[in-house]
């Protein structure tokens, strides 16, 4: 766990930066510079372009992290031009697509928000950009290199849009341009992953693809499913919703959701280093590890995730009043997306095991039943609830995939991610709820913010440590005392 916690740790740094950048634009710069409705077209061209990336990708950024190890030096370099061909296998088709029937999509794209028709062509472009980050950002991984993509990823770009907002703000740029500008963000993104990615390993041009193709191929393709699936549960909600509300709506449900998703910081780093390494465990079939690595993985995530979870419900009204008061509606939101990013940080490598393992087409299909229900969820409660229905739809899809890969990988693989730790956890964060949601302080909101965060941390850490719950954290907050101690 070493290097699990070694990266895992530079990875949280990272990310984190990026969600202060992140919370900065989305909770003050694009909520008191951009009006409403462009800001809900931002949110529906970057979800949009989400929801492409698994196929334009070609589940390449999956394939190339379960198969790298597989090859020796000789074959890795026909492996490695396989994986930079294949994407054009999704994305040439998709360009085809907008180019020849770009009218009747914009219009049945448009019908309630007119606005969106005229950029399309940026979804396409954005979803281009993020599904070769992707493919260069698996290249990356697989040479144990993740800091730098999850860099460039969480960080860059949202640093990038911070300096557009604000060229907009001084009139430097103009509204049109800021789009183009955000698109050509994303495009430069990619590029220099790219190179960071060559350096690691520059390719040597082998048309000569490895054995197995025809498999990679096959695998690459289900992926696609997969990907899809997962990320229909995450962005088809923000989509859906420019089909039934105003798109200013989009940019409120957001904001909202952008608040609860600060909840996910700590999976998404630790998944940088234990996705190649749970391929690494299951291709040497040691199932002890697995179940080590599975189990802690779980218990550090949610005890990162839970009480962040806390800080934000117990925190809420406080941080509600430092944002314009038209985004103020979204408690019911961040309630229901919160709790969904807490049952998925709670599996932890849960999807790592299923999506490297034997059975991962038989999940594939669970995914794909899931995403179908997503959005049967979100056509039928979005008209009935408006934005707290795509809210649920969400919860409620992620609930039950959750439960079907949880069970799934007791079946085939008899491990569970829980402990009897994972259950002094949950009643710690109880606790901490239930004490603090009594305490409401008289102060300046950040000050609120601040004292009642910093005594829930204070306590919560204490009693992690006293009692010896998780070895991780104990192991580093012990290192830390030493060196603090006289």
């Amino acid at each position: 766990m070493g290097v699990v916690l070694k990266q895992s740790v530079q990875n949280l740094v990272v990310t984190y930066m990026g969600f202060v950048f992140g919370a900065v634009n989305t909770l003050f710069l694009y909520t008191k510079i951009l009006p409403a409705e462009y800001y809900g077209l931002v949110t529906f061209i970057l979800a949009s372009g989400a929801i492409l990336t698994p196929l334009m990708a070609f589940g390449v950024q999956n394939t190339l992290v379960k198969y790298y190890s597989f090859y020796s030096d000789d074959e890795k370099d026909g492996f490695l031009t396989l994986m930079v061909l294949v994407p054009l296998l999704g994305i040439i088709p998709v360009a085809l697509i907008g180019l020849f029937w770009y009218d009747p999509l914009g219009d049945w794209v448009s019908q309630v928000n007119p606005i969106v028709k005229h950029y399309l062509w940026y979804v396409f472009f954005v979803g281009f950009a993020m599904a070769y980050f992707e493919v260069f950002n698996a290249w990356c991984k697989v040479h144990m290199k993740s800091v730098f993509g999850n860099f460039m990823k969480e960080v860059f770009a949202r640093v990038g849009v911070s300096i557009l907002l604000l060229l907009y703000y001084f009139e430097v740029i103009s509204l049109d341009l800021f789009f183009k500008c955000l698109v050509g963000l994303y495009l430069l993104r990619t590029i220099i992953i790219k190179i960071y990615a060559f350096y690691l390993r520059f390719p040597k041009l082998n048309f000569h693809f490895p054995a197995g193709t025809r498999e990679i191929l096959s695998y690459s393709f289900l992926i696609i499913l997969g990907g899809s699936a997962a990320l229909i549960l995450l962005e088809i909600d923000k989509v859906m919703l420019n089909q039934f509300v105003n798109i200013e709506n989009v940019a409120y449900y957001g904001v909202a959701v952008y608040i609860a998703t600060v909840i996910i910081v700590p999976s998404r780093a630790m998944h940088q280093i234990t996705y190649p390494l749970t391929a690494e465990l299951l291709n040497l079939g040691d199932s002890e590890g697995l179940k080590k690595l599975y189990q802690r993985s779980s218990l550090t995530l949610f005890i990162a995730s839970g009480i962040l979870f806390v800080l934000i419900i117990l925190n809420l009204n406080d941080l509600y009043l430092l944002i314009p008061e038209n985004y103020r509606s979204g408690f019911t939101i961040v309630f229901l997306i919160g709790l969904a990013k807490v049952l998925d940080s709670i599996l932890g490598n849960n999807n790592s095991i299923l999506f490297n393992s034997q059975y991962y087409k038989t999940v594939l299909v669970f995914g794909v039943g899931l995403a179908i229900l997503t959005i049967v969820l979100n056509y039928l409660l979005i008209p009935k609830m408006g934005m707290e229905g795509a809210a649920l739809a969400s919860f409620v899809s992620i609930l039950i995939f959750n439960m079907v890969k949880l069970v799934f990988v007791k079946m085939k693989f008899d491990i569970l991610p829980f402990t009897q730790a994972t259950l002094k956890v949950l009643a710690t964060l109880v606790l901490l709820s239930v004490l603090f949601n009594l305490f409401q302080f008289p102060f300046h909101p950040i000050i609120n913010i601040l004292l009642k965060s910093s005594l829930i941390m204070v306590m919560y850490v204490g009693i992690l440590y006293r009692f010896d719950i998780s070895e991780d954290v104990t192991g580093i907050l012990s290192k830390w005392l030493k060196k603090n101690t006289p």
